[in-house]
Parts: structure tokens; C-alpha cells; sequence
């Protein structure tokens, strides 16, 4: 079988069953482990998919800046943040990481609900102006591609703290390798903020679900819930409820 042949089954693979396990590919076709390995090395390099131990993954797509970001999916975003206001009580110190998706949140908050919100994403902050909420902008150098601040500064503010509730933005999210995210520091800073949260909840729509990026934030264990779309499915889903994920459907 041509290299091209390889390539182009490995990648036919991976969009029908979600993944790749390279032992279980060797045996199948007759080739040596090395040969897929290989393979999976030259079609990450391209940008194909994402390796992980023993095999491969979808890779989350780029994701374009803030700005963007805004533009897409409005509908869906909406409907998550609607639902994601329900888990909201009076009282609450919440932390609302950046994000299209989380800026949507903090828009759809009643504007009388009495909270503390603490964020390191000065969109965040700005769309919280005209609430009643009490802001706590954090802040450190600047990662300009999200909006948010990252750190020794960010850090140690951080550290401070105490969450009652977390809403962790991600660039995709995978039943065995957790929330993931583009940026090594950003993927740090988000790690600090979960562990100084009692409950940790991602946004996420269906396009995240069952695909990685390069750099690994928590496993689904430090998770508390997803907030998804009504319509995915059930036999999606399972595999995150399985893993004690609390799954709000918007």
C-alpha cells in the first residue's frame, strides 16, 4: 500500500470512528507498528490530526481571534449561556474565563443578580459594566488571541482566591484526554483557576466534543459538568456522563 494510501485510509479512519489505536491499525492491514506511527507523525505534522499515546485524534480546527469568534454560531452560543445562568445563584464568586463563548454568559446574566465575578478577560469585564455584579479584573501579560491575561501575575492573583463556581473555556474536549487548549501558558492559567474552584463547568458546543488540541488543561475527572446542545447525542454524551459529568442540555 502507497504512503498516499495509507494516509488517506488512516484519515477516513479517523473521521468514522473518532480515533486511531496504531497497534490495532498494524495488525489490521498486516504493517509494522513503526510504518503507522509514522504515518501519524507525517499526518500531524501536516495538521491532520493530533497524536496522543498510542495513536491519534481529530484535531480541534484553529481557532480564529476573539473578534472572529464572535460572529459564530450566535444562536447556539446563546442557548448555552442561557442555560449555563441557571447554575448561577446570589452570593456566588464566580470565575468566567475568556472567551466568545463565556462573554455570552457574562452578557446574559440578570443585570440585578447580586455576585462577584473575578476574570482575566477585559471583554468580560467590559461586558459587565452596566450589572450589578461586583468585577474583579485580573491582570498580567496580555495573550492577545483570546483576550485574556496570563503569567506570574495572573498567577499569583489567582492563587488568592476561592471559586464557587468556574466556567472553563476549551478548545476541545475528549472522553479519555480531557479539556485541551491551543496555548501552553494559557492552558497553565486555567489550571490554577479549577483548582481554586469548588465546581468546574465548560460551554461546549458539538464541534469541541471528541477531538484534542496540543496542550492538555484538566482531565474529565477535575470536571464537574457540561453545558451542551440539545441536539447531540445521546451515544456522545454517554461516554462523558459515564466518566460522573454532570450534562446540562440547553
Amino acid at each position: 500500500m502507497l504512503t498516499s494510501q495509507r494516509h488517506a485510509l488512516i484519515l477516513d479512519r479517523l473521521r468514522r470512528d473518532g480515533q486511531i489505536v496504531a497497534t490495532a491499525l498494524a495488525g489490521e492491514l498486516g504493517l509494522s507498528e513503526d510504518t503507522i506511527r509514522r504515518d501519524l507523525r507525517e499526518l500531524a505534522g501536516a495538521g491532520k490530526l493530533q497524536r496522543v499515546h498510542g495513536g491519534a485524534l481529530p484535531v480541534a480546527p484553529p481557532l480564529p481571534d476573539l473578534g472572529a469568534r464572535t460572529q459564530i454560531a450566535k444562536a447556539t452560543k446563546q442557548a448555552l449561556a442561557l442555560r449555563a445562568v441557571e447554575r448561577i445563584a446570589a452570593g456566588q464568586f464566580v470565575f468566567l474565563d475568556g472567551g466568545s463563548t463565556n462573554e455570552t454568559l457574562a452578557r446574559a446574566l440578570p443585570r440585578d443578580l447580586r455576585i462577584t465575578i473575578a476574570t482575566h478577560s477585559p471583554t468580560i469585564a467590559a461586558a459587565l459594566a452596566g450589572h450589578d455584579a461586583e468585577v474583579i479584573l485580573i491582570g498580567g501579560r496580555l495573550y492577545k488571541h483570546s483576550m485574556v491575561a496570563t503569567g506570574s501575575a495572573a498567577l499569583a492573583a489567582i492563587e488568592t482566591m476561592r471559586f464557587d463556581l468556574f466556567f472553563l473555556g476549551a478548545t476541545a474536549l475528549h472522553p479519555t484526554h480531557g479539556a485541551t487548549t491551543g496555548d501552553f501558558e494559557e492552558a497553565a492559567i486555567k489550571r490554577a483557576i479549577a483548582r481554586q474552584s469548588a465546581e468546574t463547568f465548560i460551554l461546549a458546543a458539538g464541534d469541541k466534543l471528541g477531538a484534542a488540541s496540543p496542550h492538555r488543561i484538566l482531565p474529565l475527572a477535575d470536571l464537574t459538568g457540561l453545558v451542551v446542545s440539545a441536539d447531540i447525542e445521546d451515544t456522545t454524551l454517554s461516554l462523558y456522563r459515564e466518566a460522573g459529568l454532570e450534562i446540562l442540555q440547553a
